[in-house]
C-alpha cells in the first residue's frame, strides 16, 4: 500500500478483511466545527473516529504532544485498529490533520499506514457513499514497534543544525499577529524558513507530487536531501512537511513542542519579520 492512496483505490478496497479506515479530522476553536459530530453525520463506510485530542499526552502542559506508547496502544486497540491491519487515514480539516495521525503512528513503527488523497471532501465531491452514526468497535491488540522516532525536543532544537521549516502562516511566522495561546509571544525560531502547510496542496485539497512538490521546498531554498525538522504552532501542521518529505523519499523530523513551547519559553531567542 502506498503512503498516499486515491479515492478510487480506497473505494475498490472497502470490505477487505484487513483494511481499516480512520477519520482524523481535528479543528481549532476558531473553526467553530465539531469533528465528532461531523463524523457521526457522515463518514466513509466502515471508518472509526480517531480523536487526536484523546491521543495527546495528558501529562504534558503543551497541546497535542505525542502520547507515550502505552497510551497509543490503548487508544488504537479501543478503536479496533490493531496489528496486521492496513490503515487508511483521512480528514476533512483545513489543517490536513491526517498527516499528524500518520506521523504519530509511523513514528512508533506502525507499518501499512496511508493518507487518503483529497480526504473526505474529494470523496463527497465524487458522490461516493457515506455512513452515519458511530458503529461499535471490536477490541484489537496494537503493538508499538519501538520508541517514537523523529521527534525533537526543546533541547534538541537548541543544538540542531537541521534546516528548520515552519509550517505556520506568513503573518504568524513574521510575528505580525498575536499568538492564540496565552503567554506565547509572536515570532519564529531564528534561522528557520517559512513554508506554509497550504503550499503543499492543490486548490482541490489533493497533494502536490514529484517535481511540483519538490518545487515547494526549493522555492524557499530548502534542500530536501539535507536534514529537516518541521515546526508549527503545536506540532499538528508540521506533520504536513514531514509527510511531504516522505513522498519525495526523504525523512524529516518534527519539533513536537513547536512554537507553543519555544514561544512560551522566556529564555529562547525569537526572531520576527
Amino acid at each position: 500500500m502506498d503512503a498516499l492512496v486515491s479515492t478510487e483505490w480506497l473505494a475498490s478496497q472497502i470490505g477487505a478483511a484487513d483494511l481499516r479506515i480512520a477519520d482524523a479530522s481535528w479543528f481549532l476553536p476558531e473553526h467553530g466545527r465539531d469533528a465528532k459530530a461531523e463524523f457521526a453525520a457522515g463518514h466513509i463506510p466502515g471508518a472509526v473516529f480517531m480523536d487526536l485530542d484523546a491521543f495527546a499526552d495528558k501529562r504534558s502542559s503543551l497541546p497535542s504532544t505525542m502520547p507515550p506508547p502505552e497510551q497509543l496502544a490503548s487508544r488504537m486497540a479501543a478503536l479496533g485498529l490493531g496489528d496486521g491491519c492496513r490503515l487508511v487515514i483521512y480528514d476533512d480539516s483545513p489543517l490536513h490533520t491526517a498527516a499528524r495521525a500518520w506521523f504519530m503512528l509511523t513514528a512508533f513503527g506502525t507499518p501499512d499506514v496511508a493518507i487518503l488523497d483529497g480526504g473526505l471532501a474529494k470523496w463527497k465531491t465524487e458522490g461516493r457513499p457515506l455512513e452515519r452514526g458511530v458503529a461499535d468497535t471490536k477490541l484489537r491488540h496494537f503493538t508499538p514497534r519501538h520508541a517514537a522516532q523523529g521527534v525533537r525536543s526543546l533541547a534538541d532544537m537548541k543544538a540542531t543544525s537541521d534546516q528548520i521549516v515552519d509550517a505556520r502562516s506568513p503573518a504568524r511566522f513574521a510575528g505580525l499577529e498575536p499568538e492564540p495561546r496565552p503567554g506565547v509571544v509572536p515570532g519564529h525560531i531564528p534561522g528557520s524558513r517559512n513554508l506554509p502547510y497550504r503550499d503543499f496542496f492543490h486548490d482541490d485539497g489533493t497533494w502536490k507530487r514529484d517535481s511540483a512538490l519538490r518545487a515547494v521546498f526549493e522555492g524557499e531554498g530548502i534542500e530536501v536531501e539535507r536534514p529537516i525538522t518541521a515546526t508549527c504552532g503545536s506540532g499538528i501542521t508540521a506533520a504536513v512537511v514531514v509527510f511531504a518529505a516522505h513522498l519525495l523519499g526523504h525523512k524529516a523530523s518534527l519539533y513536537d513542542g513547536s512554537w507553543a513551547e519555544w514561544g512560551g519559553d522566556p529564555d529562547t531567542p525569537k526572531a520576527s519579520a
